[in-house]
This record gives C-alpha cells, structure tokens and sequence, in this order.
C-alpha cells in the first residue's frame, strides 16, 4: 500500500516561451520514522521560497517531494506499535503532509518511496549499473541478533565504552568521552532490539563499485559545477587527488528481515534504503507526470536540456554529490544541474533540547497559534547561499517579526488604506504613480527577484526593509493624519495614500516568495491578480477600488513564545524515535534484565555507600569542549582550597551560562579519568530517565541554597 499522492497546480502566471526554463526540484525526503520539526523546515521553507521565486517568472517548475520509508527503523517500529510498515508510513505521510501544508510548502506532487514507480525505477537503475560492471557481490562479516534472527548495524549494538567505561553506548562513538571505535570494540554488547549479545555471521552483500576508475574521472569533471565552494573542496577532499582516489564501495544491500524493495534476482537480499531513497526523487516526479500528460523520459534522459535541482542539509552532501550522481550517469539518467546544501538549526545557540522544550516540532508551533509565515521570514532573513549553520535566537525573532513585518511593512497599509476608502471612494490618484518613491522601488524589484534566485534570501530582505524605511520616511514626512484635518489638502492626502498602497503593493511582491499566503490577502485586499516578477511595471489604477482593510499580521506575543517552550517541554508523546530504535531496544533490554533479576535484586550494604564520598560543590566555572558535542568542563570549587576539572556529559541539556554560580553534588573520591580533551577530577551527579534522549530530560542535582562548597553528602 502506497501513500497518496497530492497534486498541486504551480503559481504564477504564464511566461512567454523566450527564455521559459523547464526545472526540477526536490528537498530531501524526511523519514518516515518522526514528525517534522523546525530544524527540517529551514530546508523545506528554503527550497519553498526559490521555487516560488521561479514561478513568478512564469518558468515551468516542478516541486516535488515524498516521504523515505524503507529500512529497518521504521520496520521496528511498526512492530513496537502493533502496525504494518505500509499502516505506520501511511499515517506518518499524512502527518508530514499536514505540516508542510501548514507552513505553504507548495510541493506539486507529494509522495512515497514505498510505490510502484519507485520500485520499477530502482530496479531499472540497479539493473542497468549490474549490466555496465558496477556491481559485485562480497562476504561481509556482521553483528548478529541470534533472538531476532536478524543483522544489526552499528547504531542496532550497544555496551560499555572501551575507552571510558560508560554505558549504554552505541557501537560507533561514545557520547560520554567522544571515542569513536568498531562495535567489536564494546565491553558487554547487547543489541538494542532484543537485548540479547551478538554473534559474528557472514552473508553476502552487494557492492556498488564507486571506486571504479569511470567513476573517479566522471566525478572530477562534475564537481567543477557545483555552486557552493564548501560543497566543491568538500568534494575533492574525497575524491583525493587524481590517480589515488579515496572512494569507497557501497553497500546497497541489506538481508532480511528488512522493509523495502527486494533485489532482482537475490531472494532474501533487499534494496539500502539509501539506494532507493534518492530514485524516489524520480518516482514521485513520475507519478506527476502520468496525471499530468508530461513526458518524464524528456526530463531525466541524458542531455536533456531541463534543469534538476536538489536542495540538502550538509550532513548528506556526501551522498548527493557522490553516489547519487554517479548512479545516474551510469545508469542512462541525466545527472543533477546543482545540488545545493545548507546547515545546522541551533536554538538560541545550542542544539535543539527536548528536556529545554527547544525541540520544536511543526505541529506544536501551529497549535500554540504561532503564524507560520514568522518562521518562514526569520528563517529566509538568515538564509544565505553558503552551507552556514543559522541559530533561531527567540528574543531576535519575536523582535524582528514585530519590527520589520508589523511595524515597517504592514503599517503601511494600515496608516493609508482608512483614508482611501473614506475619502476617496478607495481609488488611488493615477497621476501619484510615478512618484520617484516608486519608481525607486520599481527598479529595485528584478535585484530582489535575482538575490532570491541567487538563494541570497537575507540580503533580499535586507533590501526590502531597506525600501520599507524609505516609504515609511515619506509617510512621516507626508503626515497624512495631519493632512487630513484641512479640506484644501485634498489633494496632497491623496497623492500621499496612493503612493503609500502602490509602494505597498510593490513591497508585498517582494516578499510573496517568502509570505505567499499574506501575499493572497494583500492581492484580495487591493482587487488585483496573482503578483509576478512583471507586475511591478503595473501599477494600481483608479479603475480598481481597493476593498476595505482587514488587518493582516499581528504581533508575535511572548506568552507565545512561552507556550510554545512548555508544550515541546512538556510532551512525553514525541514521535522522533532514535535511527536505531534505541528506545524499543532499550525497554526490551530492561525488560529482559527484569525478569531475571527482579527476584534477586542487586543491593549494597551500608558500608558500600560509605565508602562514595559525596561533596556539595560550587560550579566555579563552565565551558564548552571544542571538538565534543556532548561534553562541558566544569571548573568546581569542593572546598578544598583549589578548584577541580570535570567533564560531564551535560551539553545536550545545558549552556555554560545557565550553570556558573549553582551549587551541584559530585562524587569526590572517583579516580581521575585522563581524557582526550584533558584530566577529569570527579563526577557531577544527574538525573535522567532511563534514556537520556527521550523526555522528561537530563537535570543535575542541586543541593538547597544553604549548602556550602565541601560539605558532604550523606
């Protein structure tokens, strides 16, 4: 069973055919294993706002997306929750489909991975690989699950670190020291599926061979056309340098059980996820076509004369930009005109926090009442063409809404419109329409459209607001509310409200890519059609009567902002389960661990507790470690005389700031530990839920205000 698909007709009016450019476009396709949260949003509003961009010009392009649904998450997933995979990924595709929709993700046609189409045109791409010499078959030797009968994968194995002894630790790196190992490395493994200990098996997987010489000189050639010089020596650094290639085979396959499409040919062996994920890319567009009469062959044949582009997140760069292209120019496709990447979202400086409530997901932003379109403009104020990370500072975005939306752009209209209706029958002067004013903005209007088409979206809307001071200068020079007292300045009161809702108007087309649906209600408001790039040559005329004004934005509230922090710190039901299902794996672990032990739990006698020694200590100072995601250095004070060093495993749920000056409670008399990053002299002591990822977080002890540095803990 496939999701359903959703056809949406492109905006914009027609272009003439000189110069009509024909492009595809595609955003990453979100798994289907959790719900949308603002971090995926700066893609999917990134990618929005060009192809909104384009539409106005009239170009014929298509935006089209689905949702990743194959692999092993999601297949244990659906068991955990008593589904099929085709029921799980049903729903999730209609709970993606209602965010994105929230946030006027304008996709053409939004699809599934788990379709006939994909499965046709996976099948066709591998075949044709097989037949030109890129694929081969090798024993490999994995991590066994003997209780699931199924292969784990590093993120499905978990144990003790080897370097520092913490627990529950994945089979790749270690979150608590940073030490990255093989999973044949752990103390104590145990999969996270089942809690059962691993066992060494063979089984035949197949290869894509990138490290084939046709692939190495095709990809040297097409790096040079990449648009972003991060994305271009990123590239080259691994590739390597000509004659020593750094490239690497593929695994594209994987064994049963496993949720996907099965290879031709090889019973029991099924399609990676990631070879089948970007082919969707193509089936969705596919299914597009065939109810829409266009021919697909002539889009992705080689040499077509359309465009592709494809918009990522820059922790899939290497796989856009290696594999994915690779696999299409020897498969018989055209290959991608660009590929463009963008960075991290961090709130208020830090990584998104569940336990902080900065772990925004799509859905509680439009149910706390919060307009999208705020996001959707503060997000493209920040957005450049690079592959820079962009923070979400709520006090900057709360403040830049108000200013520049409210109280520059929008009180325009408010300040103008009253007086047009009531005096003047709501028809502009035509004469006012040359004013220089708008002229200026009339000629600044093709640099904006080319900033948003070049992706410069900040600097778009750095000139926009640039053209708002402009009019609102003229407004309070004008002084249209003091015009309005004297009969005899008629005339002038006129003159100022039409060249005020003209520059409206011109202003509301510089910014429809970014706020299509306020773009809609300006349109309604002034009786005009649909705006394009061409319509800032035409102006308002008095023919047309304006409608009456209805406000069109309000302010962002703090108490918003406050609700928004305690409904994502609140909620226990969060969908986004671990890559690995690390929580199934973990409840199942201690549910194991339970019925064995529950009859004979473990206890310590009074004299084992004696010997920790305790100590209330006063946070002198904290750090972040550079080179660690997951580490803070904390400088304490245990009323010794001299200070101690410890790093603690804190980052995800704490600033430096929020930490300097608080009382907390470490364990005095642990040996220190030599880390990568220096000596650790102690252990702060916190309380988490069973998993430190999921809710309700991650909180250090602090003792009562009255506790002093030293005093122990008994």
């Amino acid at each position: 069973m496939s999701a359903p698909a959703t056809d949406l007709s492109a905006a914009g009016a027609p272009a003439t055919p000189s110069g009509r450019r024909q492009i595809l476009v595609t955003s990453a396709l979100p798994y289907a294993n959790g719900q949308i949260h603002i971090g995926h949003l700066v893609e999917y509003i990134q990618t929005d706002i060009w192809v909104r961009t384009l539409r106005m010009h009239g170009h014929e392009i298509y935006y089209v997306g689905a949702d990743d649904t194959h692999g092993t998450p999601v297949m244990l997933r659906a068991e955990t929750e008593g589904l099929t995979p085709q029921q799980l990924i049903a729903r999730v595709w209609q709970e993606h489909k209602r965010d994105f929709d929230s946030f006027g993700v304008s996709f053409d046609n939004y699809y599934s991975t788990d379709s006939e189409e994909n499965r046709v045109l996976s099948e066709s791409v591998y075949l044709a690989l097989k037949e030109a010499g890129f694929i081969e078959t090798r024993d490999i030797e994995q991590a066994y699950d003997p209780v699931k009968n199924m292969f784990l994968p590093d993120r499905f194995i978990k144990g003790e670190c080897p370097k520092c002894g913490a627990k529950d630790q994945y089979g790749d790196s270690c979150e608590v020291c940073g030490s990255t190992y093989a999973p044949t490395d752990l103390k104590n493994p145990y999969s996270v599926v089942s809690g059962a200990t691993p066992v060494r098996k063979t089984s035949t997987h197949y290869f894509f061979r990138l490290s084939d010489p046709r692939c190495e000189d095709f990809l040297r050639g097409w790096v040079s056309g990449l648009a972003q010089p991060e994305a271009t020596n990123k590239m080259r650094e691994w590739l390597g340098d000509a004659g020593e290639s750094k490239l690497a085979d593929w695994d594209i396959s994987r064994d049963a059980p496993y949720f996907g499409f099965e290879i031709p040919g090889a019973p029991g062996k099924y399609f990676y996820v990631w070879l089948d994920a970007p082919v969707g890319y193509y089936a969705s567009f596919k299914n597009l076509c065939e109810k829409r009469g266009i021919d697909f062959g002539a889009w992705v044949k080689p040499g077509s004369k359309t465009e592709q582009y494809h918009f990522i997140g820059k922790d899939i760069l290497y796989f856009h930009t290696l594999f994915w292209p690779a696999m299409l120019q020897f498969s018989g496709h055209r290959t991608p005109t660009n590929v463009f990447a963008h960075g991290f979202l961090t709130v208020d400086g830090a990584k998104m926090s569940k336990s902080r409530g900065t772990f925004i997901t799509a859905e509680s932003y439009i149910t706390t009442g919060l307009n999208p379109e705020w996001l959707r403009y503060y997000f493209a104020a920040k957005l450049n063409s690079t592959m820079e990370d962009l923070d979400l500072n709520l006090e900057d975005f709360q403040a830049r809404v108000n200013s520049d939306l409210v109280g520059k752009y929008i009180n325009i209209a408010s300040r103008a419109a009253g007086f047009l209706i009531k005096r003047f029958e709501g028809r502009v002067q035509d004469s006012a329409m040359q004013h220089p004013l708008l002229v200026q903005l009339r000629e600044a209007i093709p640099q904006i459209a080319a900033h948003y088409e070049a992706r410069e979206y900040g600097r778009a809307l750095r000139h926009t607001m640039e053209l708002a001071d402009a009019v609102n200068g003229y407004v309070d020079t004008a002084k249209p509310w003091e015009q309005a007292k004297d009969p005899a300045n008629a005339v002038a009161l006129h003159e100022t409200c039409s060249v005020s809702l003209e520059a409206f108007r011109l202003l509301s087309l510089a910014l429809k890519p970014v706020l299509p649906t306020l773009a809609e209600n300006v349109e309604s408001f002034l009786s005009i059609a649909p705006l394009t790039w061409a319509d800032a040559a035409k102006p308002l005329m008095s023919a047309q009567p304006i409608n009456a004004y209805k406000h069109l934005m309000t302010r962002v509230d703090p108490k918003q902002i406050d609700a928004l922090l305690a409904a994502n710190r609140n909620s226990l039901q969060a969908t986004e389960a671990p890559a690995a299902s690390a929580d199934a794996g973990k409840k199942a672990k201690e549910a194991k661990k339970a019925s064995t032990e529950s009859e004979t739990p473990d206890t310590i006698s009074i004299d084992d507790f004696a010997k920790i020694d305790l100590r209330v200590a006063l946070i002198v100072d904290c750090n972040v470690v550079e080179g660690s995601d997951k580490l803070l250095q904390l400088t304490l004070d245990v009323g010794e005389g001299k200070t101690r060093n410890v790093f603690s495993g804190i980052r995800s749920a704490y600033q430096p700031e929020d930490l300097k000056g608080k009382l907390t409670v470490m364990v005095a008399n642990l040996a220190p530990r030599k880390m990568k990053f220096g000596l650790s002299e102690g252990m702060v002591l916190a309380a988490s839920s069973a998993d430190e990822k999921a809710e309700p977080g991650l909180y250090i002890l602090e003792p009562h205000s009255g506790a002093k540095p030293g005093m122990r803990v008994r």
